[in-house]
């Protein structure tokens, strides 16, 4: 979990320095990629975590 959050954390602080900074914008896609990738990786966990549950 602290990776995700890692990441989520990283895909802001490149997205604020690629529309801050000018010449960066590519930073910016980075971010965007790094927090897409971040929110399928919890997506995938999330929906496993669900799976586990015993039958009663």
């Amino acid at each position: 979990m602290a990776l995700l959050l890692f990441l989520v954390l990283v895909a802001v602080v490149l997205g604020i320095i690629g529309v801050a900074a000018e010449g960066v914008g590519y930073l910016l896609i980075i971010g965007i990629v790094i927090l897409v990738a971040a929110l399928g990786l919890i997506a995938v966990r999330w929906s496993q975590r669900t799976g586990r549950r015993p039958l009663r």
